[in-house]
């Protein structure tokens, strides 16, 4: 025997306002018409309702787990109640009051979807910003009817099914009563005409697949994953309808010398012990490709990363401001000290 509370996901006390409830929603979820509908759960929901939304069968299957028929034998299975008679979709209700009352003519042309892509730029482009172009297959306006769909000269005809009207008027049969609701005509979607010639090219719906060239633009500092949208960048819908947008992510490729966190840059240089030691000016190139150099302080502790201020990334939005660079150190030392290099170590190594 089913368990009908499970059935509908409520508990054992519910109340019947809950159980309507989700009755409700999970009929409409499972409803065989919809496209992802599901008919044997669609069955076993109505079942669970048609005893637990009723007082006297609800309190024959609290006592005994079953129904009893009203002739005295054994329920199969709920019977005689369909979604499409006592279930509605109040939005589809509300929304078709407004066209009852003289609202606009609503077209059901498909609009573009949105597209997402991956663009790779190095870490000097992420630098100092940048404008690919970026090319990719989609759906684009049709050149034969430059996206019409028809041919303009041919002229329109009234759509024989609603006959010029653009919309059809459906009766739904509701808890609330009777509803007449006018939708969208499904022949000519909603425009009350047809043309006469439609584009062989694209069938009618004035976009045919192809390659879209993009150019965007990416500003300094942008970051690794960060996502730029290009509005009507995407797909181009049917019949003029609203193309969707783009969704640019923006990769940034590793470098090879530089190491980026954040708005910082890291790098790692080879340095002379003699250098470091005597003070001498070490020269870099920053990732713009400036020239600069630094002097090591004597006291300064080699485990820790030397900071250059104002030589990282531009902050992005922040226009000049850039972060920091940080340099560590890796000393060379020579491979054999001569005798007199060694005595001079051993001096030094007294002054330390």
């Amino acid at each position: 025997m089913n368990d009908y509370y499970k059935i509908l996901g409520v508990e054992k006390g519910a109340s019947e306002d809950e159980i309507k409830k989700a009755y409700r929603q999970l009929a409409h979820k499972y409803h065989p018409d919809k496209p992802d509908g599901d008919e044997g759960k669609f069955k076993e929901v109505n079942e669970a309702y048609q005893v637990l939304g009723n007082e006297e069968k609800r309190a024959q299957y609290d006592r005994f787990g079953r129904v009893f028929a009203e002739g005295g034998g054994w329920p199969s299975g709920a019977s005689g109640f369909r979604f499409d008679e006592d279930m509605f979709d109040l939005g589809d209700i509300l929304e078709n009051i407004f066209v009852n009352f003289g609202g606009p003519r609503r077209q059901t042309y498909t609009q573009g979807s949105d597209i997402e892509i991956t663009a790779q730029i190095s870490l000097e482009e992420a630098f100092q910003g940048t404008k690919p172009e970026i090319k990719f297959k989609t759906m684009v306006a049709c050149d034969s009817c430059s996206g019409f769909g028809y041919e303009k000269e041919a002229g329109f005809s009234n759509c024989s099914l609603c006959q010029g009207r653009g919309e059809i008027r459906e009766e739904k049969k509701t808890f609330f009563g009777h509803f007449a609701q006018v939708k969208a005509c499904p022949d000519c979607r909603g425009r009350g005409e047809t043309p006469n010639k439609v584009c062989i090219d694209c069938k009618g719906l004035g976009r045919v697949s192809g390659e879209r060239k993009v150019t965007i633009e990416i500003s300094p500092g942008v970051e690794d994953g960060q996502i730029i949208k290009v509005k009507g960048a995407g797909e181009t819908g049917e019949r003029e309808s609203a193309n969707g947008d783009l969704y640019v992510m923006v990769k940034i490729k590793s470098h090879p010398v530089f190491e980026r966190i954040k708005n910082d840059i890291y790098l790692t240089k080879k340095a002379k012990i003699t250098d470091a030691l005597l003070g001498k000016k070490i020269n870099f190139k920053d990732i713009n490709g400036e020239s600069f150099g630094i002097s090591i302080p004597g006291d300064f502790n080699f485990k820790d990363k030397f900071r250059v201020p104002g030589r990282g990334m531009p902050i992005f939005g922040f226009g000049t401001t850039r972060g920091d660079l940080y340099i560590s150190f890796a000393l060379k030392t020579p491979k054999k000290l001569s005798k007199k290099a060694e005595k001079l170590l051993k001096e030094l190594e007294g002054e330390l």
